[in-house]
């Protein structure tokens, strides 16, 4: 037979089509035509949807088994977290049970040694409960925003604290809402007196590090790290002995007589939901905002705006005289000889001090009536 009659094709089961390396280049292509068309398109959103809505029931059967052991496990886990802690509270409870029948024997004879004494008796300061909203968007504040306000009299200068202690002062009211400032904003400043040595001080905000910090101390004041201050009461607004930060770090320096001393917040605004507000003992910001400052005519003040441009005044006054006792002070403790010839003259800068205090309070109530409302003259 000649070979040109010969049929060389392969028979139909050997016969395979295109070559591998043409299906590979064709479905590669496709599987980056459908990956862009779906990335930029959508296009197989609603197959994606259709098989996950038809592989749910699928999906909840299988992962049923894991799940009852998993609620299996958590509940006998937490039974015995229950128990134990119901052991804990009744130890507590127990070694409480001497202290709490002492309670209505001391409160008592408190008040038979402060009637002795001619003390007033102290203040049960009304309180109410708010819940913060949110915190302020401005970098340079710390600020919180609260769901009570003048509909609910809340007053400005308010005190605001949590379970573990002061958070804030109440800054700026509106009908619904009152705008808190914290602690640790630069602007703030507590009175506050150490626990354990009983010295009292003013502690600021320092809202780069989220802290505070107690200034104008004396280099060699006695103050170490771990000390708890609360609140003086001394300003009027915040009530003594509510917790508000404890002493971290303690930085003395030779060529300085002011030690710098850093506080940490006893408080936590960013884990706190609900907080309680106090009211001022009644010759705080309230009074110096509304223009109840005994010997001062009263300005005109809108309440959503703040302190008036006199209670700004007044603050910076007091500010400036505590910074210049605290150097006064920290230089008599670094040149005792300097202190003891200073004596004589101390009596005339009282004198000094006098008259300028007298100008201050005529110049603020010729100041005062001045003021526009909305704080600004």
């Amino acid at each position: 037979m000649p070979l040109a009659t010969l049929d060389r094709s392969p028979p139909p089961f050997f016969k395979q089509g295109p070559s591998a390396f043409t299906r590979l280049t064709f479905f590669s292509a496709l599987a980056v035509l459908l990956m862009v068309a779906d990335a930029r398109w959508k296009m197989t959103q609603p197959l994606r949807a259709a098989v996950a809505t038809v592989l749910h029931p699928v999906q909840q059967a299988l992962l049923a088994p894991s799940r009852a052991w998993d609620t299996t496990a958590h509940y006998f886990a937490g039974l015995d977290e229950a128990r134990a802690m119901q052991a804990r509270a009744e130890r507590q409870i127990t070694a409480q049970a001497e202290r709490v029948m002492r309670v209505d024997d001391l409160l008592r004879e408190n008040a038979r040694l402060r009637a002795l004494l001619e003390l007033h008796p102290r203040l049960d300061v009304p309180s109410t409960s708010a819940e913060i909203l949110y915190a302020t968007q401005d970098p340079y504040t710390r600020k919180v925003v609260i769901d009570r306000g003048g509909a609910h009299s809340v007053g400005l200068g308010s005190p605001v604290i949590d379970p573990a202690g002061v958070i804030g002062q109440v800054t700026r009211v509106y009908p619904l809402t009152s705008e808190v400032t914290l602690v640790t904003d630069q602007d703030a400043a507590v009175p506050v007196v150490n626990v354990r040595t009983e010295q009292r001080g003013v502690a600021y905000g320092l809202p780069q590090s989220r802290g505070m910090e107690l200034r104008f101390m004396a280099g060699n004041a006695d103050v170490q790290v771990g000390d708890r201050l609360e609140t003086s009461g001394l300003d009027g607004v915040y009530p003594p002995g509510l917790p508000v930060a404890q002493v971290a770090r303690i930085h003395r320096r030779a060529d300085s007589a002011v030690a710098r001393i850093v506080l940490t917040p006893l408080a936590n605004p960013e884990s706190s939901r609900h907080v309680l507000l106090l009211q001022t003992t009644g010759h705080g910001l309230e009074g110096v905002v509304q223009g109840k400052v005994p010997g001062a005519p009263a300005a005109a003040v809108d309440p959503t705006s703040g302190a008036s441009a006199a209670s700004v005044a007044a603050a910076s006054a007091a500010a400036a005289a505590a910074r210049a006792h605290a150097r006064v002070a920290g230089h008599a403790a670094s040149h005792p000889a300097s202190a003891a010839q200073a004596v004589a003259p101390s009596s005339a800068q009282s004198a000094g001090r006098g008259a300028a205090s007298s100008a201050a309070s005529h110049v603020a109530s010729s100041v005062a009536p001045a003021v526009k409302p909305g704080g600004r003259p």
